[in-house]
């Protein structure tokens, strides 16, 4: 499948979501799904992160968080909304948001299936360790649907070739690992 790349306009894609509200914020609260499409996209200057899966190792201690902790870098630089998005199911996402704290800065989307990477060329089989198809580490930059970056973790790398339990012990030795292009700092320098 060819990939998508930078001018191009994305695909058509929908996603389930939970809407941040203070009610998330007692654990006992799921939420009301709700359908979002890239119509939302439309119009504005949007990030999406997305990664191979909520609460995983490096996106949940090393991907995630300095997005949200340089949330304001990225709104002084235009950037209208910021999305992380994963194959995991809605409330999964939901959770991750609300350990995370969120809140209503980023917005946790599902890519069910990761049918929408899939169609750009940025999903990943990581049947072998267990997780299905999912999305791949990437991260793109949207200006009213086109492509103005993208930046990916090409399929075949070390997470993927590598036991889960061996990259666990590599992210001790080596935190960062793993992100590449994608994280937040290149991001912001890529706007």
């Amino acid at each position: 499948m060819k990939s998508i790349i930078v001018g191009d306009t994305v695909p058509a894609g929908q996603f389930k979501n939970i809407q941040w509200g203070p009610e998330l914020e007692d654990k006992l609260a799921c939420g009301v799904p709700r359908e979002l499409t890239t119509d939302a996209f439309k119009g504005k200057k949007v990030v999406i992160v997305s990664v191979p899966g909520a609460f995983t190792p490096t996106c949940h201690v090393n991907h995630l968080p300095p997005y949200l902790a340089k949330y304001e870098e990225f709104k002084a630089k235009g950037v209208d909304d910021i999305y992380v998005l994963a194959a995991n199911d809605v409330f999964v996402m939901s959770g991750w948001a609300t350990a995370q704290g969120l809140k209503d800065k980023i917005v946790a989307i599902s890519d069910t299936y990761a049918k929408w990477s899939e169609s750009m060329g940025l999903s990943v089989d990581l049947t072998a360790m267990g997780m299905g198809v999912r999305t791949a580490r990437y991260v793109l930059i949207l200006d009213d649907l086109k492509v103005v970056s993208l930046e990916a973790r090409v399929p075949g790398t070390y997470y993927i070739e590598r036991s889960l339990t061996r990259y666990d012990d590599l992210l001790q030795k080596e935190p960062g690992r793993g992100l590449t292009n994608t994280d937040a700092d290149t991001t912001l320098s890529k706007l």
